[in-house]
């Protein structure tokens, strides 16, 4: 069997995407977790933090599904919207579209550059809940803004919120960001734990200046990645809540893969969340794959997208240079 491909990245957080729109490609979701384990491993000759399946939606333009990189499914994934918005966007031959997802159908667009010559795609992130039912953490109280988790932590002030996939955020200097407590914390409440049933993303957040932050996110089911789409957006809602951050102004969010940027809206007593940044295109491909063993994956007619893999190169020096000041 010959799948098309396209390896793509929102702010380095890498995907393949797949396009199952007016296509009759005979996938279960077991052959598609199946799919996800085998070419997205960084063994594999993909490799990749997760799969984006566009579909065909009944009542939107597109539907997004994602398959983390351990099989499962994820309810939405902001970086890997931006890079549905793009192929949709070009495949349609529109400016703005709705894509359905998981829990929500989604507003989307193409937006002025993030930096020259770089597609830019502004995408919507919502609902948000700061409901503990909807993350969800089992502890005896609603929510938790700002404060101590000790099952977790004695030190370390979290707030818990889901838009919609569930995130769990510590604003912290760079000693801590440096250390391993992230990696410690996000391996306990991602393995069989009292709190986290359904585990859960760890960001943890460093302040740089005014609407300026750094993001850098454990993710379930995939581990650290470059970014994480609704970990940024979420980090940019508590940094206004807690931190001085302005809602209804662009929030800059650096991180290990580049750089977005947020605006939080409040409309109506409901939040919303803008996320704006790159989905570029790193090559194009078919799959030889063998529906028995997708391990077997291997990589034909390969075109390579280097002009846009050089521009985000120099992105990322910008990012690199921006955030060597702050050492």
């Amino acid at each position: 069997m010959k799948i098309d491909i396209i390896k793509c990245h929102g702010s380095g957080n890498d995907f393949i995407l797949i396009d199952e729109m007016n296509a009759m490609l005979p996938f279960t979701d077991e052959e598609r977790a199946s799919l996800a384990i085998a070419i997205c491993s960084r063994d594999s000759a993909v490799g990749g933090d997760g799969i984006l399946f566009v579909q065909d939606s009944p009542h939107a333009d597109a539907k997004m599904r994602i398959f983390n990189s351990d099989g499962s499914e994820a309810s939405m994934c902001g970086n890997g919207l931006r890079c549905v918005a793009r192929y949709a966007c070009e495949k349609l031959g529109r400016h703005k579209l709705v894509i359905e997802t998981m829990k929500a159908d989604l507003e989307v667009e193409k937006t002025e550059d993030i930096f020259e010559g770089i597609p830019t795609f502004r995408v919507e992130i919502s609902p948000v809940s700061f409901q503990l039912s909807d993350l969800p953490l089992h502890l005896d109280q609603d929510a938790v803004f700002n404060e101590k988790i000790p099952q977790l932590s004695e030190d370390l002030l979290f707030t818990a919120v889901a838009v919609p996939n569930p995130h769990l955020i510590a604003i912290v200097d760079e000693a801590v960001l440096a250390s391993d407590v992230q990696e410690t914390l996000s391996i306990k409440v991602n393995k069989p734990n009292t709190l986290f049933p359904d585990g859960v993303n760890v960001s943890f957040v460093r302040l740089l200046e005014k609407n300026h932050i750094f993001v850098r996110t454990f993710e379930r089911g995939v581990g650290f990645t470059n970014a994480c789409g609704t970990a940024m957006s979420a980090s940019s809602l508590v940094s206004c809540l807690h931190e001085g951050n302005e809602p209804e102004t662009e929030i800059s969010v650096y991180n290990n893969g580049g750089k977005v940027k947020c605006v939080v809206h409040q409309i109506d007593g409901e939040t919303k969340i803008d996320l704006i940044g790159n989905g570029t295109y790193e090559y194009t491909a078919s799959l030889q794959v063998d529906p028995e063993d997708f391990s077997s994956a291997a990589v034909l007619d390969k075109e390579e997208f280097q002009e846009e893999k050089e521009l985000y190169a120099m992105l990322q020096d910008e990012v690199t240079a921006y955030l060597t000041s702050f050492k």
